[in-house]
Order: structure tokens, then sequence, then C-alpha cells
């Protein structure tokens, strides 16, 4: 089974990160933390942060781990890539 720094990296591979230095991270946590009516403070709970961490995530002022990408994929009971993906790609809700 690959580990979850393996599986990040073929990501970023995958999306040409590598030749795109400039590349943002997006997500829709906000969406999927509603989706599931959790307050920003109890996903950070479930997910062992702080509630500034999940709102500078929501906003983009944060990039997370991929320790944390996964964990906080775990809590909303998701795939990484349902929450994160790279600008200039097609999110996965095409």
């Amino acid at each position: 089974m690959p580990s979850v720094l393996d599986i990040a990296c073929r990501l970023l591979h995958r999306c040409g990160v590598a030749t795109r230095p400039d590349a943002r991270l997006l997500n829709r946590l906000r969406v999927a933390r509603a989706e599931r009516d959790l307050s920003q403070d109890q996903l950070a709970q479930a997910a062992s942060v702080s509630r500034q961490t999940i709102s500078s995530i929501e906003t983009g002022q944060y990039c997370p781990s991929a320790l944390l990408a996964f964990r906080l994929a775990r809590v909303l009971g998701v795939r990484v890539d349902e929450l994160f993906w790279l600008e200039g790609e097609t999110s996965w809700i095409a």
C-alpha cells in the first residue's frame, strides 16, 4: 500500500506542479463541512487542529500538509481529491 507521501507526490507530478511553481491548491472544504452541518470548531477538533487552521485553509491562506489533507478527508468521509485540487485543473465536480 502506498504511503501518504507517495500518493501526494504522484498527484503533484501528475498535475505538472514541477513545471508550474505558481500553481495554487484550491479546495471545497467549506462546502464539504457545511454539507455535514459542522462548524469550523467541530471540524478542527475532529482533525486535531485549531479553528484558525480550518479558516485559513477554507480561505486559501494556508496550504495543508498532505497528512492534514488526508486527515480532513477521513473526518469528512471523502477522498482527498474531492476536497483539494490544483488551480487550472478541473475539479472533481466537472
